[in-house]
């Protein structure tokens, strides 16, 4: 019996044995398959990954040579890509749905060269039939209150001639919900901002230079206009409404600075989502996916801003009821036109929103190319010989001792004004006069006659700060008007 329970034990000794080499050898067997499998995958993302990296290099590289490959495009998208202009206009949701519009700007991207203009249009531009029977509704920013965002663009493409054909509507919540998803913007507040309207529950409460702007005060500065005793942008900077604009404009700037960050790819779902939410546009995204791989790499420092020229002017004429208004200079906004949508430099090989050809850069150096600008309903041809860019307007380049400049004070420090004058007066310049001013951050630069772009950064470059500002004022007796900010270093 213990001889029978020996032989059975030692049998199932040598069937666990032979299980268990059965085990490891399918244990091996397994591995070997899993370790195939795993350099077959290895291979493959290898192989894609490589392809990617081809594309992406093919396609610029970096950021935007990924964001086009995952898009779908290839080296020729770019080159197909035609000038995308927008009119884009803000709306304060807190007046109800019948408000009018705060902001309107023609805003314009041409991926090719990587430039960008933006347009300021004033909200009390004139737009009615007959100034003998003017009323507020005759004001720009009022169209949009009964007419909508496509009665404002039939006007806006009357005053300007372009043949705009988008808009988007960006209402007061998108702008901070925005702001706040970035992450707060740094900007100079150009001067201290103190209002109170409880009728709209507006209260700005905002010291002058540079901070973090987060949603709340981004609206606090742009709807900003006068403070509560009546006292506004210095005229330097640019008075009342001009000056409001001029801060829109800067703070774009600095929010689309922030918007591009690589930081903020992650974010674009909820970028996205809030534009869904709180922005009114008829462009398609499935159009306007195509540009931004290219606007992710966009420079501000390739943005143009300029506003309509005009004056302000009270109408009806001789009534006893009369309103201000400001009243555009149809030859001067023709020139302006010209100059940022029309010229070779903007229009080489692009059509307008991707229609009509407006201009084509020709091999011939002697050719001469015409443009045709329609404003308010008159049609004006310019034409540009050899590579000049087609504008009516005057650009003077002129020696550093014939240029007369202005300096004033606004850093509170007169050792500041006085270094200034003086590497101003060492670099050949005609200081012809100084002043003061009213307390700024940040030094202005006014080109007031016209000048080149690169004189006037000649002088920037002197003082190594500044920014430029394109003022055109045929009565100043200087060139250029100076206010020499806190920013400004005397050493």
């Amino acid at each position: 019996m213990e001889k029978k329970d020996k032989l059975k034990n030692e049998k199932k000794k040598k069937n666990n044995k032979i299980n268990n080499e059965k085990l490891k050898s399918s244990k091996k067997k397994k591995s070997k398959i899993w370790l195939k499998v795993l350099i077959v995958v290895i291979i493959i993302l290898a192989i894609l990954g490589g392809w990617f990296a081809y594309k992406t290099k093919k396609n610029g590289g970096g950021v935007s040579g990924m964001l086009a490959t995952v898009v779908g495009h290839d080296e020729e998208t770019k080159k197909n890509l035609p000038e995308l202009k927008v009119l884009l206009l803000g709306v304060s949701t807190d007046l109800g749905d019948n408000a009018p519009t705060d902001t309107i700007m023609v805003v314009s991207y041409n991926p090719k060269n990587q430039t960008a203009n933006l347009l300021s249009v004033p909200r009390d531009t004139y737009v009615g039939r007959s100034k003998l029977k003017a009323t507020p509704s005759d004001k720009i920013n009022s169209l949009y209150s009964y007419g909508g965002a496509e009665k404002t663009l039939e006007a806006v493409n009357r005053l300007t001639g372009l043949d705009i054909q988008y808009y988007a509507v960006v209402k007061t919540e998108a702008l901070i919900k925005l702001v706040d998803a970035i992450g707060e913007v740094d900007f100079n507040v150009p001067i201290n901002m103190k209002y109170d309207d409880p009728t709209q529950n507006l209260h700005i409460d905002l010291k002058a230079g540079e901070q973090k702007i987060n949603g709340d005060k981004a609206e606090q500065l742009l709807r900003f206009r006068k403070n509560n005793n009546n006292t506004t942008y210095p005229e330097e900077y640019g008075d009342n409404d001009t000056g409001r604009m001029r801060t829109q404009r800067e703070f774009m700037m600095a929010v689309m600075q922030q918007t591009l960050k690589p930081g903020n790819i992650f974010k674009i779902g909820e970028i996205l989502d809030i534009a869904n939410k709180y922005l009114e546009t008829n462009i398609d995204f499935s159009y306007i996916k195509d540009y931004i791989p290219y606007a992710v790499e966009f420079s501000t420092e390739n943005l143009q801003t300029e506003t309509i020229p005009g004056i302000n002017k009270l109408l009806p004429e001789k009534a006893k009821q009369q309103w201000w208004f400001f009243e555009a200079d149809e030859d001067e906004t023709e020139s302006l036109i010209q100059k940022l949508f029309y010229s070779e430099e903007n229009t080489e090989g692009n059509s307008l929103d991707g229609n009509n050809v407006v201009g084509n850069k020709t091999s011939n150096q002697n050719s001469t190319n015409t443009n045709s600008v329609k404003v308010n309903n008159t049609t004006k041809t310019n034409s540009s010989t050899n590579t000049l860019a087609t504008s009516s307007t005057t650009i003077k380049k002129l020696e550093k001792s014939d240029i007369q400049i202005e300096v004033l004070n606004g850093s509170g420090d007169t050792a500041k004004m006085e270094k200034a004058v003086e590497l101003l007066k060492e670099s050949g310049y005609d200081v012809t006069k100084t002043g003061k001013t009213t307390s700024i951050s940040k030094t202005i630069i006014t080109n007031k006659k016209e000048l080149d772009s690169d004189t006037v950064k000649e002088i920037k470059n002197v003082l190594g700060v500044g920014s430029i500002s394109n003022k055109k004022n045929l009565s100043s007796k200087v060139h250029v008007t100076i206010v020499i900010g806190k920013d400004f270093n005397q050493e």
